[in-house]
């Protein structure tokens, strides 16, 4: 099996993806925009060959990248970056080279278009914030009159919590429509509750392979915005509300053959899930790790039994704990050190590391996680690493 892993240096869940995808006895072709010999030995131990591209949004350097593969290596069964960023071009290059294991440009629209998203909830029977594709201003007021204030200002096709905006009121639409960015956007109505994700890897058959789900910051786009800290959790356990709806959407969205990040609010009042956001790779960061600390299994070895097809599949051992991530920014004056986070939690700590400079924006530059048994020592180690001088 030829399988083009696209930007297999970053993020660093990858290295591991490739790992597992060798040790599967998958022939791993890397293409990326690091030098080889920055590669890490791990990940260069599993790419069979790397191709370096200066450039990755060259379409005809990445074409050429592809087309070097399958004239060496014969026909490329699959064509994956596991990133969101890369979808589109993904979905073009396999179709160009005639790849069947992935989505394809005819649907790609339903996986990145924030207002094309709704009408597959609507399919899945899965209720989501009211929105429209933003064209004018008085179109929006309009709209507004019916829906009322605080709204949410998103690009359509926008990847992450980059230029999303909140609308408390007309003075904050107007600002909006002066200063709007050139991108297509879309506005929401505004949601209040917990963001969630039900995530899975799903097999050719639209099959969960593996269940899990994870509690979010109110909005990444605050603590982009405002600066603020990062704490997140994978959960022990899976809401069977949620597993109903994340399992009616990978149908709804024909979300096959891949590891998938699907967005819900989960509101206080009754209990009830609205779909936010569609992501058709694995979470970001650290997060597939955490999801191996917190249910005893390996998401990458998961993820590579689903390609190959391999029997038997690796299984989701019973959940077990809580992983807890939470992250300073330098510069701000915590009321416990590094030094002392360390020692408090030195027998529950299971990643402690520097985050990459691109990343520090919304992980902050130092995380640690842990894995713990209750919500109360989940909510008290929150509240140590966070803790702020007055």
């Amino acid at each position: 099996m030829n399988f083009i892993y696209i930007s297999p240096q970053f993020p660093k869940t990858n290295w591991y993806f490739c790992d597992r995808l060798s040790k599967n006895g998958v022939r791993v072709l890397g293409i990326g925009d690091t030098p080889y010999d920055q590669l890490d030995p791990l990940l260069k131990n599993a790419l069979v060959e790397y191709y370096y591209v200066p450039s990755m949004e060259s379409y005809a350097d990445m074409f050429r990248a592809v087309a070097y593969y399958a004239f060496k290596y014969g026909r490329i069964d699959w064509i994956e970056s596991n990133n969101e960023y890369w979808l589109e071009q993904d979905a073009k290059l396999r179709e160009d080279f005639n790849v069947k294991t992935g989505v394809q440009p005819s649907h790609i629209a339903y996986f990145k278009s924030k207002y094309k998203m709704k009408e597959k909830y609507r399919e899945a029977n899965i209720p989501s914030a009211a929105s429209i594709q933003y064209t004018d201003l008085e179109t929006a007021k309009k709209w507004v009159d019916s829906i009322g204030y605080p709204l949410i200002a998103k690009p359509e096709s926008g990847v992450g919590a980059s230029d999303v905006f909140k609308l408390r009121n007309e003075n904050d639409l107007y600002a909006f429509d002066a200063n709007k960015p050139q991108e297509k956007y879309v506005l929401e109505e505004f949601i209040e509750g917990d963001i969630v994700s039900y995530d899975a890897i799903v097999n050719e058959k639209g099959e969960p392979l593996f269940e899990s789900m994870t509690y979010w910051p109110p909005s990444i786009a605050d603590i982009v915005n405002q600066d603020l800290d990062l704490a997140y959790y994978v959960s022990p356990t899976l809401d069977p509300k949620l597993k109903k709806l994340g399992r009616s959407a990978i149908q709804a969205f024909h979300a096959y053959s891949r590891f998938i990040h699907l967005e819900f609010f989960k509101t206080k009042r009754k209990n009830t899930y609205y779909g936010l956001e569609v992501n058709m790779r694995p979470a970001g960061g650290y997060t597939p790790d955490m999801m191996n600390f917190a249910h005893s299994v390996d998401v990458y070895q998961i993820y590579a039994d689903m390609v190959t097809k391999k029997q038997p599949v690796a299984k989701q051992e019973a959940s077990q704990s809580y992983c807890v991530y939470a992250s300073q920014k330098d510069g701000k004056p915590y009321l416990h050190s590094h030094d002392k986070i360390l020692e408090r939690y030195k027998d529950k700590l299971v990643m402690c590391e520097r985050m990459p400079e691109m990343m520090v924006r919304t992980m902050g530059n130092q995380m640690y996680t842990v894995k713990l048994d209750t919500r109360e020592e989940k909510d008290a180690f929150i509240q140590y690493v966070l803790d702020q001088a007055e």
